[in-house]
């Protein structure tokens, strides 16, 4: 594993840590945009709800395909030098979205998008754990995914905006740019080879970890029904002329900055149960509040709400991962931790597109099929919910299991 002087245990604020955040941030900037932006090119191009979910979900198929050989390859490799590799090829993705002139382009750049989004985000997560405190956890992880949580709002409104001013594909252009910038920024950490026992080996067991099956089924539900919002909210207020949707993600985003240090802190010290039980009753609540929405402020609530119960709930399950795991296992379970989120952005766009045209063949309305799929959504909202209720003598126990010197954060109690 790649070594963080003790005296950077401290603090969360150490310089590894802040690197990493930097680079998340610029990351996701791009990620942001993109969510934005291809829904709607591809939509321009003549495609319909059905193909418009499959082209926001392809890349979700390498970022999966990828997962078998990324988990073991960040337990085993230098950790920063697999960031700059990963990086770079979602800085290639880019321009090849600049240069797509129809779906099938777009099809190939998102695939190597996922390429890259699949090393990427969980080695960036793992690498930012390792670097946060033990006892600071749940709160170091809910500032990590702040990053994550400015570009949200900044990456699609920006990305409307350059495309309004210079075109769609100018605009991939300069996102590209943005992350050549990360690139040479991964290129100033230091690179440490972890120590290695043994040769190179892909195992199933430093792909996937079963400790943290739990948290990683609640986040492939909620990231499922998430997934429908951030494919299709542009398309759903364009159907209603609603103007300034790119308010919703502002909304979100202010939300999201409100929300997660209270919600990081509350889980270090009352457990992380209390934030994930309110969290996802607000997330169902969001789903049918945007399937009634005819006006923006309907949509800019629906932001909000959307905040305080999936935005909140996700990196607390994360940072639930990094705990049920010894440290240096975190790799592999954050791993673990993104193939339950990447086969929602595999299914849940797919499947929401179908629903959409379904309901629109049998109602002869392209509206109604938004509105019944963003009710259909609340279901597997639900079904998390009921899950981590369950489920959570089987967290207990694990947790239980990896308490060592200090306390560390429980399901119900600090």
């Amino acid at each position: 594993m790649c070594a963080v002087p003790a005296k950077e245990h401290n603090t969360i604020w150490n310089d590894r840590f802040i690197s990493i955040l930097i680079i998340n941030f610029v990351m996701n900037m791009g990620q942001f945009m993109m969510n934005a932006l291809i829904p709607k090119y591809a939509y321009f191009l003549g495609a319909n709800a059905a193909t418009v979910g499959i082209v926001s979900s392809m890349f979700a198929v390498t970022a999966l395909i990828i997962r078998p050989v990324a988990g073991p390859a960040m337990d085993y490799y230098s950790k920063n030098r697999l960031l700059t590799a990963s990086v770079s090829m979602i800085a290639v993705a880019f321009v090849v979205y600049g240069l797509s002139k129809d779906v099938t382009a777009i099809i190939i750049a998102r695939l190597f998008h996922g390429l890259g989004i699949g090393v990427a985000v969980p080695l960036g997560l793992a690498m930012a754990t390792n670097a946060i405190p033990e006892e600071k956890m749940a709160s170091g992880v809910g500032i990590y995914s702040m990053g994550a949580a400015v570009a949200t709002a900044v990456g699609p409104w920006l990305g409307l905006k350059l495309m309004e001013r210079l075109g769609y594909n100018n605009t991939f252009f300069i996102t590209a740019a943005w992350l050549v910038l990360c690139v040479l920024l991964t290129l100033r950490m230091k690179s440490n080879t972890p120590v290695r026992h043994s040769r190179f080996r892909i195992k199933l067991d430093r792909v996937f970890v079963t400790d943290v099956i739990v948290p990683t089924t609640i986040i492939f539900l909620v990231t499922f029904a998430y997934s429908s919002i951030s494919s299709f909210i542009v398309i759903y207020a364009g159907l209603m002329d609603i103007d300034q949707v790119g308010l919703y993600f502002t909304a979100y985003a202010i939300s999201l900055l409100i929300s997660r240090p209270i919600s990081g802190a509350v889980a270090d010290k009352y457990g992380i149960g209390k934030v994930i039980i309110p969290g996802l009753l607000i997330f169902a609540a969001s789903f049918i509040i945007i399937s009634y929405a005819r006006t923006l402020p309907m949509l800019i609530l629906t932001g909000v709400l959307c905040a305080f119960g999936h935005g909140v709930c996700v990196p607390t399950l994360q940072a639930l991962c990094m705990l049920l795991v010894p440290k240096q296992r975190r790799g592999a379970a954050g791993n673990t931790n993104y193939i339950g989120s990447d086969s929602a952005y595999l299914l849940g766009p797919t499947a929401a597109g179908f629903i959409i045209t379904g309901i629109q063949n049998i109602t002869g309305s392209e509206l109604s099929g938004y509105q019944g799929m963003y009710r259909m959504m609340v279901i597997p909202v639900i079904a998390a919910l009921l899950f981590f209720i369950l489920a959570r003598k089987f967290i207990r126990e694990k947790l239980a299991k990896q308490e060592t010197a200090g306390d560390i954060v429980g399901i119900d109690t600090p």
